[in-house]
């Protein structure tokens, strides 16, 4: 009696363990298929995230495609423009200094031609610099006929001035024509100026 009852509470404790196994292999296999692989709700996956690739770089590469290339052209024409203004402004620079190296030359060699203008060598050069800034194509020899032709012709016709002469020549008209829009009649052009240089040679030779 003693060892059936012994047998009977072996068999129930190995059934008990049986059970207790296969509940804890059922658990473990379910806990497995809700944390692994990066699910939807997984802390290493993309979800709710845009997808690899979509920022910054990919929107303006994305612009340049939708628009056929027109904004990287744009862009382009943009750097194109700027530097073309940037090259024409240094060559008006580069005119405008040419022009006053020779000046400087000019009053080296002739040093009586500012006194016969009624100036001095520092204000003849400061004046033709400030006109180079509005046409750097200015001679200096039409700066100082300019000057020269305001003030022999200043008193009897007040409206010319050696700015007014100044402001013909930057527009394209030779000192002829900008003394005739200025009222002087061809005649009277023509002595104003053979008078102005006649003046000038003189002073270039003392």
């Amino acid at each position: 009696m003693v060892r059936k009852g012994v047998y009977s509470i072996s068999l129930g404790t190995i059934s008990l363990c049986l059970l207790v196994m296969v509940l804890a292999t059922g658990a473990f296999a379910q806990g497995r298929g809700r944390g692994g692989g990066g699910g939807r709700g997984g802390g290493s996956g993309n979800a709710g995230g845009p997808p690899p690739g979509a920022g910054v770089e990919r929107g303006l590469g994305n612009a340049s495609n939708k628009s056929g290339g027109r904004s990287d052209e744009g862009l382009n024409n943009a750097s194109s423009k700027s530097n073309g203004r940037s090259d024409a402004g240094l060559e008006r620079a580069r005119r405008a200094s040419s022009n006053l190296r020779h000046a400087d030359d000019d009053l080296r060699d002739h040093p009586g031609l500012p006194r016969a203008l009624h100036t001095n060598a520092n204000d003849l050069r400061a004046g033709y610099q400030s006109a180079l800034n509005v046409n750097p194509d200015l001679k200096f020899g039409n700066y100082v006929a300019a000057t020269r032709l305001g003030q022999n012709l200043g008193t009897r016709h007040p409206n010319i001035t050696r700015n007014a002469i100044l402001s013909g020549l930057a527009s394209g008209r030779s000192m002829g024509q900008t003394l005739q829009d200025l009222g002087l009649s061809e005649r009277e052009s023509k002595d104003a100026r053979r008078l102005a240089d006649d003046e000038i040679k003189r002073a270039k030779k003392h």
